[in-house]
């Protein structure tokens, strides 16, 4: 198929392209609103040696993974359901909670799933809190200058992680061009042998058609 074949199909077969997109893309649009939404919180607990000291950084950094390990317990999240009267059990908590250690930055990173965005950020905040208190406990039991201090970068602040309504209709849109492309080569390949004008016999035989035979009556 020649250039010219593609848009001879795209000129006949435009409106079901359109119609396949405006279907698919309104439907993932209607889904999407439909939808309860969730929310995702952020919490980053700074981790920061007392002394710019080469050796207690280092420490620091190989410890983050102990902190965070800490923090990503039973114990801690059931403190959190009961600092905040939380309807959950700490499965159910921890299901929705994720903590990452990011030793380039010296940072903890906690992310909470919620159905309610405040609710998100006061259990990403409690937690952080916990990890602060534990962080001042420890350093009780030692010398000034060998301590590691945490403490939270910022306030924790929650976006809507669910439903992204723009890239599920987007997507809706793509599966619809999909949906139509298939469509029209099946159409294709129906009307492959059928001829119903001069311009179809030339494109069989690969022939200029002379003339033709009017139609009687």
């Amino acid at each position: 198929m020649g250039f010219t074949d593609y848009v001879r199909i795209l000129r006949k077969r435009w409106w079901i392209i359109v119609a396949a997109i405006v279907l698919t893309a309104g439907s993932a649009f209607v889904f999407s609103k439909l939808q309860p939404p969730e929310y995702t919180s952020t919490a980053e607990i700074v981790i920061e040696p007392a002394r710019p000291d080469w050796g207690l950084a280092q420490s620091a950094k190989m410890l983050l993974r102990t902190y965070m390990t800490v923090i990503d317990s039973n114990y801690k999240a059931q403190e959190v359901i009961d600092g905040l009267q939380l309807p959950m059990t700490f499965e159910q908590l921890r299901a929705d909670a994720r903590f990452a250690a990011e030793d380039d930055r010296m940072v903890i990173k906690i992310e909470v799933d919620a159905s309610d965005g405040d609710v998100a950020n006061d259990i990403a905040r409690t937690w952080a809190v916990l990890l602060i208190h534990w962080r001042d406990e420890q350093n009780s039991k030692q010398n000034k200058e060998d301590r590691v201090y945490a403490y939270l970068r910022d306030e924790p602040r929650y976006v809507q992680s669910w439903p992204k309504t723009k890239v599920v209709t987007a997507a809706g849109g793509v599966f619809g061009l999909v949906i139509a492309g298939v469509v029209i080569f099946f159409l294709e390949w129906l009307e492959a042998g059928v001829v119903r004008t001069p311009q179809d016999l030339e494109r069989q035989l690969d022939l200029v058609v002379m003339g033709a035979i009017p139609p009687t009556g």
